[in-house]
């Protein structure tokens, strides 16, 4: 196992709960000081993953380090460098946010006086000065996730590990919690993001490993996964839906490529070769069939057509029930 310029490296890690695999020979290489994100629906094998890298799992088979060191014959050492932010938030209602961090210190076995600095340390880095001293009952969704990363951070270490942290929360709270993300990594912290946000991956993630049944079925950039499902796509919604068929017919001959479409938005799309040629033509062949579009865009592939292309369903389905991943917990 070469893990040379790596804080995380997995070979072959497989891991069965009774029938069921939950791994199944799960690789993945993530460089140092980067986001790695992995995506995939419910079931899929992320968190029993996460588990074991944290070193709370052991294996069935295969091998695994964190940080240089091997998470089974190492696992306290691999603990120590080792940070995780599960997907419900473990801090006392009752307590101000500063007295949780503090609490978490001294847990880690700091001495009182360096748990307190640590703890106003994190509460300035990530926003939190001003509202340290309320209970954390009063602080919001997104206050309360920035304030799980910090307990994450006390030992300051140097791989964070991430299991859905956006879970629950709205649009403000999960651009909270991602400027909080892109803050550590500028810091030189190697996180690993599981998630099923596709947005979350896109922004977050230099490196996208999407995983299906216990193992990684691909792997790349956000752009080089959605590259390799196609270029650029033509999409049209039409004012009647009746006229899918005829649309449809229309825009396969003119892109050469194979139509899609979507009856419950009037929506035909199709992969593209020349963006601009293709949209121009796309335009006058509908006008010249009498076909009314309300609107025609140029894109990209997203992440959701990248996950639907490789494993036949989105990541927002559930792939069967979390029991085996549940045992675990």
């Amino acid at each position: 196992m070469d893990s040379t310029g790596h804080a995380i490296v997995a070979e072959g890690l497989r891991k069965r709960y009774g029938g069921t695999e939950a791994l199944a020979g799960f690789d993945l290489a993530v460089p140092k000081g980067t986001v790695c994100g992995l995506l995939g629906p419910n079931g899929a094998g992320k968190t029993t993953a996460v588990r074991v890298l944290t070193t709370l799992l052991r294996p069935d088979a295969g091998r695994a380090e964190v940080a240089g060191f091997d998470v089974v014959r190492q696992a306290a050492r691999a603990r120590y460098h080792v940070g995780l932010v599960g997907q419900h938030a473990a801090l006392d209602e009752v307590l101000s946010g500063r007295q949780n961090l503090v609490m978490f210190g001294r847990l880690y076995h700091l001495g009182l006086a360096r748990a307190r600095r640590r703890a106003d340390e994190l509460l300035e880095r990530f926003g939190l000065a001003d509202t340290g001293a309320k209970p954390v009952k009063q602080y919001s969704g997104g206050m309360r996730r920035r304030l799980d990363l910090a307990a994450g951070l006390i030992l300051a270490p140097s791989v964070l590990f991430l299991d859905e942290p956006t879970t629950g929360l709205d649009p403000r709270g999960r651009n909270e919690v991602w400027e909080a993300v892109g803050s550590l990594v500028a810091a030189g912290t190697t996180v690993l993001l599981t998630t099923q946000y596709l947005e979350e991956a896109d922004r977050l993630a230099a490196k996208i490993c999407v995983v299906d049944s216990g193992r990684v079925i691909a792997e790349g950039t956000p752009g080089e996964l959605k590259g390799a499902i196609g270029g650029d796509r033509v999409d049209v919604v039409l004012r009647a839906a009746d006229e899918i068929p005829a649309a449809m017919a229309i825009i396969g001959r003119v892109t050469g490529g194979e139509p899609e479409s979507d009856p419950d938005t009037r929506r035909v799309g199709a992969p593209v070769r020349e963006r601009v040629a293709a949209l121009t033509e796309v335009v006058r062949a509908l006008d010249e069939a009498g076909i009314v579009a309300e609107d025609i865009t140029l894109r990209r592939p997203s992440l959701d057509e990248v996950f639907l292309r490789l494993t036949g369903h989105r990541t927002d389905e559930r792939a069967g029930e979390r029991a085996a991943e549940e045992v675990a917990a």
